[in-house]
């Protein structure tokens, strides 16, 4: 595990992160409800957090919330999440999935129960995701880095869901764009099941008979306690609550696919024991999420907790043993791109030496700048810099 600490600037609502993913998945096929393995090879958790009601909160990141599960540093923690969707609508679970064909043994306890929670939560400022947690790690305090080791992540039930309309996503009518732009013929609100199991000896979402999408499943949302909460924020309208929707320093809602088994995530520390949180499971997704929701299915992840201790960073970063990713998140989607550029540059500057000149023109003959996801308020590219093009050990 390596993690490489560089400075960060600029204006503007940003952070900058590097991603680490690329390692194989363990994706539990035709899973019915409740079925949990662990991947070979995947060290055994020594805890287990279940998304049950007591565990998980509705759609944001409390500093205060008693923490629901203590463990030190190095531990090994599974961690059960819920997608909303199935969850949060105002028809029960089963009903409600039964109309999209899921049998009533297919639909998770802990989804029944959350849902006759539902109107014990406050929605005010609030997002829609439903995050487990927090976990408190001992020993972390302010100015220290939480690293967190995706090592394995599993689907929970053998469906998820994705939603399309005419007037949502990059189609909402406060997107940016012309008056004039022309609506998909789309029906207000279309609702797809997805089924997802193996063919042909792969994981995959089954979209038709004809497509089958590969499976990559990875936790949309993990995230610490943020540091001060403040109107005027991105997703902060009340004081003291952020909102889930958009990313910001602590992590949050990133839905960048690459943040899958086999990712580091660093994780600045704004309070004492980080308290970590996990949530708005995906499937698999796209880079753009352009709906406004990929393929939302209930997940378990199994992550490694390292407190580095007096390691600081302003924000999120990680790596993988074939690349660096440095993110840009903005209201705006030209200045996330340029803050994802800056960031290239200053980290082939601090990390490897580059004079600016110089790293400018590698970031524009060999890094790839991808559009993660447009859909969550503030936009995120991330460019992906191989590290094949460096050639020492």
């Amino acid at each position: 595990m390596q993690l490489t600490f560089g400075g960060a600037a600029g204006t503007g609502v940003w952070v900058a992160i590097a991603f680490a993913g690329g390692a194989s998945l363990a994706v539990l096929a035709n899973q019915r409800a409740g079925a949990q393995t662990t991947a070979p090879g995947v060290a055994a958790p020594a805890e287990h957090l279940r998304s049950t009601p007591d565990n998980v909160v509705l759609g944001w990141f409390p500093i205060d919330r008693p923490p629901v599960l203590r463990v030190t540093s190095g531990s090994v923690v599974r961690i059960d999440t819920l997608s909303q969707r199935g969850t949060t609508q105002q028809e029960d679970p089963v009903t409600f999935l039964g109309q999209l064909g899921v049998e009533p043994d297919e639909v998770l306890q802990d989804v029944k129960d959350f849902w006759a929670s539902r109107a014990e939560r406050s929605r005010e400022g609030r997002g829609g995701h439903i995050v487990t947690g927090p976990i408190y790690v001992e020993g972390a305090a302010p100015g220290d880095t939480l690293a967190v080791e995706v090592l394995d992540v599993e689907t929970r039930v053998p469906y998820g869901i994705n939603s399309t309309s005419a007037t949502r996503g990059v189609f909402a009518p406060t997107y940016a764009g012309r008056p004039d732009d022309p609506l998909l013929d789309i029906p207000e609100g279309s609702v797809h099941l997805i089924r997802t199991g193996t063919a042909d000896g792969r994981p995959v979402a089954f979209f038709s008979d004809a497509i089958h999408v590969p499976l990559n499943p990875f936790m949309g949302i993990m995230a610490v306690a943020p540091e001060n909460p403040t109107v005027g924020q991105p997703g902060v309208t009340v004081a003291g609550v952020q909102g889930s929707n958009p990313p910001g320093p602590y992590g949050g809602n990133m839905d960048f696919k690459d943040l899958k088994a086999g990712a580091t995530l660093y994780l600045p520390v704004f309070h004492p024991g980080a308290l970590f949180y996990a949530g708005d499971p995906h499937g698999t997704q796209g880079d753009g999420e352009v709906s406004g929701n990929a393929i939302e299915q209930s997940l378990t992840g199994v992550f490694r907790f390292t407190v580095l201790k007096g390691k600081r960073i302003r924000a999120p970063r990680a790596e993988d043993a074939t690349h660096y990713f440095l993110m840009g998140i903005d209201l705006d989607l030209d200045r996330a791109m340029r803050i994802a550029a800056y960031e290239t540059v200053q980290f082939l500057v601090d990390e490897k030496g580059l004079t600016p000149a110089k790293a400018l023109s590698l970031a524009s003959i060999a890094v790839d700048f991808r559009i993660a996801e447009v859909v969550d308020g503030t936009q995120v590219v991330v460019g992906s810099i191989p590290k094949s093009l460096f050639l020492e050990p």
